[in-house]
C-alpha cells in the first residue's frame, strides 16, 4: 500500500480501537496474556508510524470501562502490563518528542498505575512532535456523564449560566476537550461497532474497519486506513459542491 504523502490529505487526529489480542492468542495456541504482549509490540510500531507520517494526535482505546467485567486474573495481568509498559516505554516516547496524556476514570485504577500515568504526563508535557492519548478505564457514556456533572456544579456555583450551555460549552468538559475531534477511527479485529468509545467526539469521524487482528496490524494496514481517509469526501451536512468549494478556499 502506497503511503499518503500530502499532509493535507492526512487526518490530524486518528483514534484506534485495538481489538483482537485474545483471538490472536487463541488462533496461535497461546494464553491471552501472550496476545496482550504482542499487542504492545503492535502499539509501539503504530505510534512510531503515526509520528513518522505526521499525525498530530493518536488516541488509543487501551482499556474500556466494560473491560472490568473480564476474568479477574486477566484484569490483574493487564494492570501489571500497563505499569510495565509505562516503565519501559516512556523514556523512548519522550526522546522521540511524543507527549502522553491519559483519559478515563483514574479512581478505578491501582495506585501504582495512577502514579505511572501522572509521571508519564509530567515528563512528556513539553513535547510537540505528536500527542499520544491513551484511554484507560474509559467509556463514552461515562465521559458524557462526568462532563454533565461538572457542568451542573459550575451552574450551581454560579460560574456558568445554564442558558449559555451549548455543544461547544459541553465539549470543554469532556475528556478530549480542547482537542480537535478524531478525523479517522480505525477498529481492528473484524467488529463493526464503536463499543462506547468517544461517543460525542466521533460524530463526524470517518470509520475504517479491518479484519486484521491488532497484534498483526502493521504499517501497511495503517497506510490502507490513511488511504481510505484520503479518498473520503467530508461534507459535514453540506452538499458535495459546497464541501469541495470550502476545501478549495482553505487550501
Amino acid at each position: 500500500m502506497q503511503m499518503v504523502k500530502d499532509k493535507r490529505s492526512l487526518p490530524r487526529h486518528v483514534a484506534i480501537i485495538m481489538d483482537g489480542n485474545g483471538r490472536w492468542a487463541r488462533q496461535n495456541g497461546r494464553p491471552r496474556t501472550a496476545g496482550h504482549r504482542e499487542g504492545v509490540k503492535a502499539t509501539r510500531a503504530v505510534v512510531e508510524c503515526c509520528a513518522d507520517r505526521g499525525i498530530d494526535i493518536l488516541t488509543l482505546f487501551a482499556f474500556s470501562s466494560e473491560n472490568w467485567r473480564r476474568p479477574q486474573d486477566e484484569v490483574t495481568g493487564l494492570m501489571s502490563l500497563f505499569i510495565e509498559v509505562l516503565r519501559n516505554e516512556v523514556d523512548s516516547l519522550h526522546e522521540n518528542g511524543v507527549r502522553v496524556n491519559f483519559i478515563g476514570d483514574r479512581d478505578q485504577l491501582p495506585s501504582g498505575l495512577r502514579l505511572g500515568l501522572k509521571e508519564a504526563e509530567q515528563k512528556t508535557a513539553a513535547n510537540e512532535r505528536m500527542q499520544l492519548v491513551l484511554a484507560v478505564a474509559y467509556g463514552g457514556r461515562w465521559d458524557i456523564v462526568q462532563a454533565a456533572r461538572r457542568l451542573a456544579v459550575a451552574v450551581s456555583e454560579g460560574k456558568l449560566d445554564a442558558n449559555t450551555v451549548d455543544d461547544a460549552v459541553l465539549n470543554k468538559y469532556l475528556s478530549l476537550g480542547g482537542m480537535p475531534d478524531p478525523d479517522l477511527l480505525i477498529r481492528t479485529g473484524g467488529e463493526r461497532r464503536i463499543s462506547n468509545f468517544l461517543l460525542w467526539d466521533l460524530a463526524y469521524t470517518e470509520l475504517h474497519f479491518t479484519d486484521t487482528l491488532w497484534p498483526e496490524f502493521d504499517s501497511s494496514d495503517l497506510d490502507a486506513a490513511l488511504k481510505f481517509f484520503a479518498d473520503r469526501e467530508r461534507r459535514y451536512g453540506k452538499t458535495g459542491e459546497q464541501a469541495a468549494a470550502s476545501a478549495k478556499s482553505s487550501a
